[in-house]
């Protein structure tokens, strides 16, 4: 372990997460770990010196829980990403992904890609594998092949008193169980994780386009096919002040359904060349970006969109249904298996958001996705619905004194 105080040189590098509102928090030190043994070593130092900890993997946390005024865990030298055979029940051959945890997502595709497999995840080229998978993990081949949580085999962690603990289906079955969508950093610090891996697909990028007077047809056309299209397309929805635009991913000859607008196409390309394709579109500004969301299922209604458009806020669709919800609710700490939607809000200007979370909300399932937190929640169960007191329970018996994990 390596520590690194306010006077280094690189403190202020080290201490910033990715998104621009929690640049301010100053840890009153950073643990740079390359080890498991290092994460024991840095937690021993945090319970010595009194200090409240927070792991960081990529520090994409939407409720600045990946940062700290006490010591900041830096995971970044946990990045070794190894594939091994393992034989299924049925006799055939397998791929178990081993990576660690402060591995970012782009590392990942193109690591896992030399091996043709890969997971199903998202597209933040420097989003941290372990706080998506934690919450639950929504991308491109989600539909497909679940969460990337649902992928989940198995899991180092470190608790709190600095016991080292695997976990799996068969060891800590209760921690397994809760690591599987709680949301990162709620019983211990991950330090690696082991995927059931997939074949590496060769996809087509898709982009349909109309000008933003046509928004509330085509929400109400891609409402009504996005979540019931077959899993091999994943088709989001975005509504921008200019233009409104469909896009995605299939592994399968592409069929826009009922939509009709003008389309592009990208056939041919691998996962990590389409994953980057996405990445490359979202450089920031860095400007701070307000967002809300919930999940929802059932449509919204035709007046709800018409609102919903004067409220000038960017509005982000993820579909939902396929294998994300062919999994029982309570199989796994993620709660949310018969939405249809997720649905953000987001802008530079705050009130704009909440004005347009309310006009939205009446109709909403009152659920919320693990890895959007909102600070303005005051009911944590939305989070996991009926999971919330068996997640309760587990806390209570790996972390009883509170040590990681904010207020969920």
């Amino acid at each position: 372990m390596e520590l690194i105080g306010p006077d280094d040189s690189r403190y202020d590098d080290l201490r910033r997460p990715a998104l621009p509102q929690y640049h301010h928090i100053r840890p009153a030190a950073i643990a740079r770990c390359s080890s498991t043994e290092d994460v024991v070593d840095a937690l021993a130092y945090a319970r010595s010196h009194g200090l409240a900890v927070a792991p960081r993997g990529g520090g994409h946390c939407f409720a600045g829980r990946s940062s700290t005024t006490g010591l900041l865990l830096d995971l970044s030298g946990l990045s070794t990403i190894a594939v091994t055979p393992a034989p299924t029940a049925t006799g055939a051959e397998a791929s178990l992904a081993t990576i660690g945890a402060g591995a970012r997502l782009a590392d990942v595709y193109r690591g896992l890609h030399e091996h043709g497999v890969t997971i199903p995840a998202g597209c933040g080229p420097t989003v941290g594998i372990a706080g998506l998978t934690l919450g639950g993990g929504l991308g491109l081949l989600g539909r497909r092949y679940g969460l990337t949580c649902d992928r989940l085999a198995a899991a180092t962690v470190v608790l709190a008193d600095g016991r080292v603990v695997e976990c799996s289906h068969t060891e800590e079955p209760d921690l397994f169980w809760a690591l599987r969508g709680a949301g990162g950093g709620q019983y211990g610090v991950v330090t690696s994780l082991v995927f059931a891996a997939v074949p590496s697909p060769t996809a087509t990028r898709f982009s349909i386009t109309w000008p933003r007077t046509q928004a509330a047809e085509v929400i109400a056309l891609w409402q009504t096919w996005a979540p019931d299209a077959p899993d091999t397309i994943t088709a989001s929805l975005a509504v921008a002040a200019d233009e409104v635009r469909v896009f995605g991913a299939t592994l399968a000859p592409f069929d826009p359904g009922p939509l009709s607008g003008h389309v592009e196409l990208r056939d041919g390309l691998s996962w990590p060349d389409l994953k980057r394709s996405f990445s490359d579109e979202d450089v920031p500004d860095g400007g701070v970006v307000h967002s809300k969301s919930e999940f929802f299922s059932s449509p919204l209604p035709r007046d709800t969109v018409a609102r919903l458009l004067t409220a000038w806020c960017e509005l982000n669709f993820t579909p939902m249904g396929g294998a994300y919800n062919r999994v029982a609710s309570d199989a796994t700490a993620f709660a949310h298996r018969s939405e249809r939607f997720l649905l953000e809000h987001a802008s530079t200007d705050r009130i704009a958001v909440r004005r347009s979370w309310s006009i939205a909300h009446p109709h909403a399932s009152g659920r919320l996705y693990p890895n959007f937190p909102d600070p303005d929640l005051t009911d944590p169960t939305a989070y996991h619905g009926g999971n919330h007191e068996r997640l309760l329970a587990i806390k209570q018996a790996y972390d009883p004194h509170h040590v990681f994990g904010g207020s969920r």
